[in-house]
């Protein structure tokens, strides 16, 4: 299930596919509350079972504004500590949208868990 990803109150649930290997490709389609529809996809160029996923990350909008995901998992007692670092932006805009968007994510991500 990933009703917790993307800013999502539409009918439509987000469509994930990905085939973790490096080399593999991931992608994930959303819809806002307002019917936008939204799709990014990527290849992974690095995967640590239990401890890092890279990855490229372009909106099917904007192909040629590639930047990269890196995703750290950390144990931490009975959990894990998520670090999230997302570079090579085309602009400081795209920074600062893709910042809120992570953040409004990983918080209904959390909140699953709480």
């Amino acid at each position: 299930m990933i009703g917790w990803w993307g800013v999502t109150d539409h009918p439509n649930r987000p469509i994930a596919e990905a085939d973790v290997r490096v080399g593999g490709r991931f992608g994930v389609q959303f819809w806002t509350a307002d019917g936008q529809h939204h799709s990014v996809s990527g290849i992974y160029r690095e995967v640590v079972p239990d401890r890092r996923l890279v990855f490229s990350w372009a909106w099917q909008s904007t192909p040629e504004r590639q930047s990269q995901v890196t995703l750290d998992f950390a144990a931490d007692g009975d959990g894990t500590v998520l670090t999230l670092t997302h570079e090579q932006f085309f602009d400081e805009k795209a920074r600062d949208d893709h910042r809120r968007g992570w953040a409004h994510t990983l918080g209904k991500l959390e909140a699953l868990f709480t």
